[in-house]
């Protein structure tokens, strides 16, 4: 593709990104290249084999624009608002609409990274609604764990036609993939994405887990005065270190593995007998009877030490259960069988 510094403006975002990585040098553009998505390299590289001869001052010229572009940006700040924003000067307002409903969706960069992130029981209870063919297609994208994990909420009979259809099923074709894609964006990932926008309850609820034990107390009086209704939802809500005693015996086992051990005596000097005989039965008896007198050698301790000790714990406990590798119950009251 010949051009001339008069074309420059015509050139789409993946001609004039090649161009640039081309300028660059193969060094460099192969650090880029690494820093991106397959989607995004196979859109690049499919450019790059398309442009042929390129005038040295059009390559000038694009290199003079993005210098000058990023000179002037100043401070800059991202936003979903100014995403958005960007979105509608260039975009229909309905394509800008669902592409801002999957950014703020699942995290994820392809469809089925974004479908991997999904709760299982939200994904299983949609996909029972569907063809087996559909649903063997899905499992079949997704990481062989959540596979699983959705099957089994499957209703029984379903779930083995679903096990048929993919031990039949041979390479899907790409319009059929395609298809399965495009349908699960429009129907469920943007109905997902429109009925997960964050409840202004759920958001203080994390805020308030971040004070400290005074400030909390003195927020939630002062909340209780106003709106009752209000500061009992935020505290059903909060994930505190006594909330610990929703994780089973086994998904303590892997939060004990994860965290600073030698921060444990802090963090439990301050907490319930319950909680500690959890903490205890997760361990093996030698190391349970060295905690028990770690604690018991610890002294007084300052409170705001045994609120960042336990702040680490529920921390690590909700990283856990968001990478999926622990469950936390939904119910502070749930009985839990250990």
């Amino acid at each position: 593709m010949a051009t001339s510094t008069d074309d420059v403006r015509g050139l789409g975002g993946a001609q004039r990104a090649a161009i640039l990585m081309l300028a660059l040098g193969e060094e460099q553009c192969s650090r880029l290249f690494g820093m991106m998505h397959e989607d995004e390299i196979k859109d690049i590289s499919t450019a790059m084999a398309q442009l042929g001869a390129i005038r040295a001052d059009v390559v000038e010229r694009l290199c003079t624009d993005f210098t000058d572009g990023m000179g002037s940006a100043g401070h800059l700040i991202g936003s979903y608002e100014s995403t958005e924003r960007l979105l509608q000067k260039s975009l229909p307002r309905d394509r800008a609409s669902q592409i801002m409903e999957e950014i703020r969706g699942p995290a994820g960069r392809t469809m089925w990274d974004k479908l991997g992130n999904v709760n299982e029981a939200v994904l299983a209870n949609y996909l029972k609604n569907e063809y087996p063919q559909t649903v063997a297609v899905v499992l079949s994208k997704v990481r062989p764990e959540h596979a699983a994990n959705v099957l089994t909420l499957l209703p029984e009979a379903f779930a083995m036609e679903v096990v048929m259809r993919m031990l039949r099923m041979e390479s899907v074709q790409k319009d059929v993939l395609d298809g399965v894609e495009k349908t699960l964006r429009a129907e469920f990932m943007s109905n997902l994405a429109r009925s997960t926008r964050r409840d202004s309850h759920e958001m203080m609820a994390e805020i308030f887990n971040s004070l400290d034990r005074g400030s909390e107390a003195r927020f939630l009086a002062a909340l209780d005065e106003r709106n009752r209704d209000s500061a009992e939802r935020i505290r059903s809500l909060m994930f505190t270190f006594e909330d610990l005693q929703r994780l089973t015996q086994p998904a303590m086992q892997v939060l004990l593995r994860t965290v600073e051990r030698e921060k444990l005596p802090i963090a439990l000097k301050g907490a319930s007998e319950k909680l500690r005989d959890l903490f205890f039965k997760s361990m093996s008896e030698r190391a349970g009877k060295m905690l028990k007198d770690d604690i018991a050698a610890l002294g007084p301790v300052r409170l705001r030490d045994v609120d960042e000790a336990q702040a680490g714990f529920v921390a690590a406990a909700k990283e856990l259960a968001a990478q999926g590798q622990i469950e936390i119950s939904e119910s502070k009251e749930e009985e839990l069988i250990l």
